[in-house]
C-alpha cells in the first residue's frame, strides 16, 4: 500500500537520523578492536631502560637512556609506551645495521688490490652478516607493529649475531684490529635494547590479556 506524502515527510527525518547514527558509530566500533597505541600504558625511557638492563646484562642503563633520549623520534606520539619504545629501538638498530654495512663497504673499497684474498673475504663476510641482520630487523619491526611478539623476538635474537660474527672474521689477526669494532659494538647494544623492550612488552601484554 502506497504511503501518503504527508506520512513520508513525517518519517523522513527519522530515517536520516538513523542513517547518521550508523555512519557515526561504525568506525568507532571497528577501532575499538585495534588496541590503539595512545591507550597503551605510558612508560618513561628511564623505566624501560632500567627493566631491560635488569633482564639483559648486555643492556647498559646509561647508554640505553642516552641513546633513546637523543633520538628525535622518542618525542613522537606513540613512543611513550613499551610497545612504542620497542619499535623505536628496532628502528634505531636498523639504522645502525645500515650505517655499519655502508662503512664496511667503504673500507672494502679502500682495500689495496694486492691484498691477500682473505682480507677482502672478511669484509664480504661482514657485509653479508649486516645485510641479513637489517632484513631480519625490518621483519621484526613489521611483526612488532602486528603484535606478533614471539616471531619478532626470534628475529631480533637472530639479528644479534651479526656483530659477533663480523668480529670473528678478524680473530687470529694479532697485528690488525677490527676496523669496524666501534660500529659492531654500537649495533649490538641497540639490538639488545630492542630485544629487551620487546620481551618486556610481550610479557606485560600476555599478563594483561590473562587478567582480562
Amino acid at each position: 500500500m502506497a504511503m501518503d506524502p504527508m506520512e513520508i515527510r513525517s518519517v523522513l527525518p527519522w530515517i536520516i537520523f538513523l542513517l547518521f547514527l550508523v555512519v557515526a558509530v561504525a568506525p568507532a566500533r571497528g577501532s575499538a578492536d585495534e588496541e590503539p597505541e595512545e591507550c597503551a600504558t605510558p612508560v618513561s625511557i628511564e623505566a624501560a631502560c632500567r627493566g631491560a638492563s635488569e633482564t639483559y646484562h648486555a643492556v647498559a642503563y646509561d647508554h640505553c637512556v642516552a641513546s633513546l633520549a637523543s633520538d628525535p623520534r622518542s618525542k613522537e606520539a606513540g613512543s611513550s609506551s613499551l610497545h612504542g619504545l620497542a619499535k623505536l629501538a628496532t628502528r634505531m638498530a636498523i639504522d645502525h645495521a645500515a650505517s655499519t654495512e655502508s662503512k664496511i663497504d667503504d673500507l672494502a673499497e679502500l682495500e689495496p688490490e694486492d691484498s691477500p684474498p682473505q682480507a677482502r673475504a672478511r669484509f664480504n663476510h661482514c657485509l653479508e652478516q649486516y645485510g641479513g641482520a637489517a632484513d631480519l630487523l625490518r621483519d621484526a619491526l613489521d611483526n612488532l607493529k602486528a603484535h606478533i611478539y614471539g616471531t619478532a623476538m626470534e628475529q631480533l635474537s637472530a639479528a644479534l649475531g651479526a656483530s659477533e660474527s663480523c668480529e670473528d672474521a678478524w680473530k687470529g689477526e694479532h697485528s690488525q684490529s677490527v676496523p669496524v669494532a666501534g660500529h659492531d659494538r654500537e649495533y649490538g647494544r641497540m639490538a639488545h635494547i630492542a630485544l629487551g623492550f620487546t620481551h618486556a612488552h610481550a610479557h606485560a601484554h600476555a599478563h594483561a590479556h590473562a587478567a582480562a
